[in-house]
């Protein structure tokens, strides 16, 4: 039996082994907030909210059919932590640091299974960087969880309330999650500025890419004076990318809502609210408003935000920032007449032009059936907040209309697949299917097609 499982494991490619550690954590993160004391007195917990849950929090995602706050007992919030650290670092990343804990030696197979959870592309230096992943995501939250527990202590009438909230708060934030106990994410400190400042920060580090991370932890303790540090074409085209959308998100947020939800609202106030909601659609999931009060062109265009999500190798998912950025770049230099694709004196890859634009048309398709098949099957609901459930879902955001617990049995599976599969990424869900790359033996002659 043990040996037929280990052929069967050995035939499987690193991005099978991944998606199915994803599953297993899935089921295992379904058992455990399934476990009795994890749960009010009186709590309805249906199996359907159990899974639904644990997808939801192991894609890091944020939506729920059940309000955190008055289901979970303080136990069952812990746990959800926990579930939400294996979404939000990774598998691979937190059984890197338990075979650290008991002294087991990661092998070759183990070592391309976490180049391939982290869409590495080599092996080179894999263990390192997770272990270095994980120290900085782990410091940032504590870091955010006592800055956010001293200042709830205005809030809350004792300091284990605080600190909980707080601590809550910044690995919800961290993790991208969008999960809140305070029953209403972060509507209740609308006006305050503090807590929304330091939530914007950690969400863009969790989001941001964990590459980026630590290429800047480098950078500022870089000890050698002779040589000037370079960051890499991945950090300079992703930072750039991530900024100027969240600027732009920002921006047009304040246009397109400044006659109307913006209307009676001072310059402060729709700032802060056209800020928070362009940052939180980088897959952070919490809002400071509800966001049925917008417009219908400004819900579309958080539905691309969200489409296009965080950072590669970051707790978000979409269709990732690099990738929107060398469509662009591709559309320009096509426009230009132009045959390669230069950026920051660097030519970019053709390999990784063909995979942008795989990633991109699978989503599209994805996405684009999934919202078919909800519009047949949830005919209750409007176009636009089952869209905007979609994009939410694929991108592992967490915003809604609040159309979550209305889905049925049916829509509530269809959002749990674009959640998984946004947390995967489209990259390993191709790779997935595809199973093991075969090598061509033989061409066929070439002949051009009329295209546009």
């Amino acid at each position: 039996m043990k040996r037929s499982l280990f052929v069967l494991v050995n035939k499987l490619t690193p991005f099978q082994v991944i998606v199915s550690y994803y599953l297993v954590a899935v089921t295992f993160s379904t058992i455990l907030l399934s476990l009795p004391g994890a749960h009010q007195p009186g709590v309805d917990w249906k199996f359907i909210d159990a899974v639904f849950t644990a997808v939801s929090a192991v894609s890091v995602t944020g939506l729920s059919t059940i309000n955190i706050s008055e289901t979970f007992t303080v136990q069952g919030i812990f746990l959800l932590m926990f579930v939400l650290q294996f979404g939000g670092i990774g598998v691979m990343t937190l059984g890197t640091f338990f075979w650290m804990i008991i002294g087991k030696r990661i092998g070759l197979k183990g070592r391309r299974l976490m180049m391939a959870d982290q869409n590495q592309m080599n092996l080179a230096g894999v263990v390192k960087l997770l272990k270095q992943i994980l120290y900085i995501i782990i410091l940032i939250e504590i870091v955010g969880a006592l800055i956010l527990g001293v200042y709830f202590l205005e809030y809350y009438p004792n300091w284990k309330e605080a600190f909980l909230q707080g601590l809550f708060a910044s690995v919800s934030a961290t993790t991208n999650a969008g999960f809140d106990i305070t029953g209403a994410s972060l509507k209740p400190f609308a006006q305050d500025y503090f807590v929304q400042f330091i939530t914007i920060i950690l969400i863009t580090l969790g989001a941001i890419g964990f590459p980026v991370l630590i290429e800047m932890k480098n950078f500022l303790f870089h000890k050698n004076t002779d040589r000037r540090f370079r960051f890499t074409l991945y950090t300079k085209l992703t930072t750039v990318t991530f900024f100027a959308l969240f600027a732009i998100g920002t921006v047009l947020i304040l246009l397109l809502e400044f006659n109307h939800f913006f209307k009676d609202k001072s310059w402060h106030e729709s700032f802060f609210y056209a800020l928070f909601q362009s940052a939180t659609t980088k897959s952070g999931g919490l809002s400071t408003m509800d966001v049925n009060e917008f417009t219908l062109p400004t819900l579309f265009l958080i539905c691309g935000l969200m489409f296009i999500g965080a950072s590669p190798s970051s707790v978000g998912g979409g269709i990732r920032t690099t990738t929107f950025a060398l469509n662009i770049l591709f559309l320009y230099s096509f426009a230009r007449g132009r045959k390669s694709i230069k950026v920051f004196r660097r030519e970019i890859h053709e390999e990784d032009l063909q995979k942008s634009l795989a990633v991109t048309l699978m989503a599209f398709f994805i996405c684009f059936i999934s919202i078919l098949t909800l519009t047949v099957s949830e005919p209750h609901l409007d176009f636009i907040a089952i869209m905007f459930e979609v994009s939410s879902a694929f991108g592992t955001t967490g915003l809604s209309m609040g159309i979550t617990n209305e889905l049925s049995t049916f829509g509530k599976i269809v959002i749990m697949l674009l959640m998984f599969i946004g947390r995967v990424g489209i990259l390993a869900f191709l790779f997935m299917i595809g199973g093991r790359e075969n090598k061509v033996k033989y061409q066929y002659p070439k002949e051009r097609v009329i295209i546009g």
